[in-house]
């Protein structure tokens, strides 16, 4: 049986992310890969997500780590874990990764996280460095935490119509 903050980490929804987290409380965003995450954060008042960084992945206790720093340098109370969805709704095997990261970061945290479908985030960053006129070094430098923060500001648009 699960202990009390697995089984409350297991849903990994937006409402429980709301409810658990105070008033005015910052969130960031992952888009967690294979070799690097992306971060971005938001504001406490949860209306613009900004791209801070992106951390090169070595094994999860390290990542876990760097990211729990930042979080605490910069403020951040809780997560919104980009999640890989197919463009049919169905999941793959970076879908399951990402939750079995999402569920190793729980175990590890008091902080609330949630999942949020990540399609197509990716696409857009590139777009926006696209025509920022980003070198394709510099593209590939802010990619993933710009993605992070298209992650993020999807769930928050989406948290402003939740009560």
């Amino acid at each position: 049986m699960p202990d009390a903050k697995q089984s409350r980490q297991m849903p990994f929804d937006l409402q429980s992310l709301m409810k658990a987290l105070p008033q005015k409380a910052a969130i960031f965003g992952l888009d967690v890969g294979t070799k690097t995450i992306g971060v971005a954060i938001s504001d406490t008042s949860r209306m613009i997500a900004t791209a801070v960084t992106t951390i090169r992945r070595k094994k999860f206790t390290l990542d876990a780590e760097a990211l729990f720093k930042l979080a605490q340098e910069r403020g951040a109370e809780g997560y919104v874990i980009g999640l890989p969805v197919n463009m049919d709704g169905s999941e793959g095997p970076r879908a399951q990764s990402c939750r079995a990261f999402a569920r190793n970061l729980g175990g590890l945290t008091d902080a609330p996280i949630a999942l949020w479908d990540e399609r197509l985030s990716t696409a857009a960053a590139e777009r926006v460095l696209l025509e920022a006129d980003a070198s394709r070094k510099r593209r590939a430098e802010l990619i993933d935490a710009v993605a992070a923060a298209f992650i993020l500001q999807g769930a928050l648009d989406r948290m402003k119509g939740m009560v």
